[in-house]
């Protein structure tokens, strides 16, 4: 496994490649790997002949009050896992290789426009600018490719599809089961800055998800009553403050008043100083509801992501 920090070396390596005819399949990440992290790189890994995993804290979707200095970052730890799970290369530039000038910002950003309004756009101003630059940037860095992306942040997802048609960029987007802890809290880089305390309280986050998806199975179709239900299974804990339980359209993100077709619940909350996201796929069709919570990590549910 090579490690690089540079574009253009980058480049070369991957133009190299794809001279020989090998496709490419790139893992966008910030580090800090877990499983979540492990079953994309897996699914790059079974599609694709050279594998590359892009490890870069981006300080451009941090404010000012956000946690950039305390986010995870473990670069021994994270390339024993890449170097495990069959990663050709680790691209881990430092800030200045991707914002040249830096702390001086970019002239250039990329802006989703209406995606970006609600979720945690409302609570994140500016954060999805910089998502939709780093990741436009790591696109035209690496080029034609196949990306993968975890569904845990569902907006995020429809962020970097939406740029990447509307750009034009020779990227496939492919979107992976959200993963999650055994008792259910979804997996997230975050999760380690929780004390004991608040680690478990933070699993009532899925609680709520879980609430939610019982709610719907039982016939319910208000979306209104479903963000109750799980908004008030999540005020059950003192040490968890919700920032938003909504229900939106899978696609657009916007609001709904019925479930049908394909909705999102989709909640945030801050577990003492760490805001963590989660989020409930529901398929409503003329059959009834099917809802997805994601897999667990007992080694028979680590699957590789085949939905696109």
């Amino acid at each position: 496994m090579d490690l690089i920090e540079s574009i253009a070396d980058l480049r070369g390596a991957l133009d190299a490649a794809r001279a020989q005819g090998r496709t490419v399949g790139l893992v966008p990440t910030m580090g800090a790997f877990h499983a979540g992290h492990r079953s994309l790189m897996r699914a790059a890994r079974a599609g694709h002949d050279t594998v590359v995993v892009s490890l870069f804290v981006n300080p451009l979707q941090f404010g000012p009050a956000e946690d950039l200095d305390r986010y995870p970052r473990d670069l021994g730890g994270d390339l024993a896992v890449a170097a495990a799970e069959g990663v050709d290369i680790v691209f881990a530039p430092p800030v200045g290789e991707m914002y040249p000038g830096w702390p001086a910002p970019p002239a250039t950003t990329v802006s989703v426009a209406g995606l970006t309004d609600g979720l945690c756009g409302s609570a994140r101003p500016g954060h999805f600018d910089g998502v939709a630059t780093v990741v436009t940037k790591l696109f035209s860095i690496v080029g034609p490719s196949t990306a993968y992306f975890g569904r845990k942040d569902a907006q995020q997802l429809a962020v970097v599809r939406r740029l990447a048609a509307d750009l034009c960029l020779p990227v496939e987007i492919v979107g992976c089961p959200l993963v999650r802890e055994p008792d259910g809290l979804a997996m997230s880089s975050r999760n380690r800055n929780l004390s004991p305390a608040e680690r478990e309280a933070a699993s009532v986050i899925h609680r709520g998800l879980v609430a939610g998806a019982e709610l719907v199975a039982g016939g319910e179709r208000d979306a209104g009553k479903l963000r109750r239900v799980v908004a008030n299974v999540l005020t059950t804990e003192d040490l968890v403050r919700l920032e938003y339980a909504e229900v939106v359209a899978a696609d657009t993100l916007a609001p709904v008043e019925v479930l049908e077709g394909e909705v999102l619940v989709a909640v945030a909350a801050r577990v003492g100083a760490v805001r963590l996201i989660d989020n409930l796929s529901i398929h409503v069709g003329a059959e009834g509801a099917v809802v997805d919570l994601g897999v667990g990590v007992a080694p028979d549910r680590e699957g590789l992501c085949a939905a696109r």
